[in-house]
């Protein structure tokens, strides 16, 4: 059978190559349904005809929506790009102004943010969105706090759920006043807000919050 190298270096068949952009087809409109129409207004059958593929390709890719919704999910963190390097406190600023600029234009992102509130009918507790977001960050603040970025007091992991806590609650207020278009100000605000509480002075001086930091220009 014939093969194609894949951008890494590996071959692939053409046969798994077609299944890989089947899949992809299938996430990219279940997408676009869950976020038009919520977890319980989709249907497979709607999914399968956004994407132009028959049922029965459907379920070769996923055994139910369930399955679409739980992918979509744990895709959340990767689909966020930052466009700069950096390290530490400003890594973890970057991450969530990277998320809030793409929130407005990508669709996998969108269906997150719909199927957020409701995945407690296709996840399990202990997967939820939240937690993986809080990983996220909690990572790069314990980076911060090896790089003395943060004050003593402060716990990387309730400040990793604050952020959290405080993203999505400016993403819902946004999207309903809004449509999201203001969201990266609202991340700009939470974060002039809880860096004098959280950093040294030194690190507070240093970090960036333009529309650089979080969107190429």
């Amino acid at each position: 059978m014939t093969e194609v190298p894949d951008a890494g270096g590996d071959k692939r068949t053409v046969k798994q190559e077609r299944a890989l952009r089947t899949r992809a087809v299938l996430v990219r409109a279940a997408a676009e349904v869950f976020s038009e129409a919520g977890f319980a207004g989709a249907s497979v059958a709607k999914i399968a005809e956004r994407a132009g593929l028959t049922l029965g390709a459907m379920y070769f890719h996923f055994r139910n929506k369930d399955a679409l919704a739980r992918e979509i999910v744990r895709m959340q963190p990767g689909r966020v790009s930052v466009p700069l390097e950096s390290v530490g406190l400003q890594r973890a600023v970057d991450i969530t102004l990277a998320w809030a600029y793409q929130m407005r234009d990508d669709p996998l992102l969108l269906a997150g943010a719909r199927l957020v509130m409701d995945q407690e009918q296709f996840i399990p507790p202990e997967e939820n969105s939240h937690g993986q977001w809080s990983d996220v960050l909690a990572e790069e603040l314990a980076e911060a706090a090896g790089r003395r970025e943060l004050r003593a007091s402060v716990d990387v992991s309730v400040l990793a759920r604050l952020l959290v806590n405080a993203c999505t609650g400016a993403q819902m207020h946004s999207q309903m006043e809004s449509g999201r278009v203001d969201l990266p100000d609202r991340i700009v605000e939470t974060w002039r807000f809880l860096l004098p509480a959280v950093a040294v002075p030194s690190a507070v001086r240093r970090i960036e919050l333009g529309e650089a930091r979080g969107r190429a220009l």
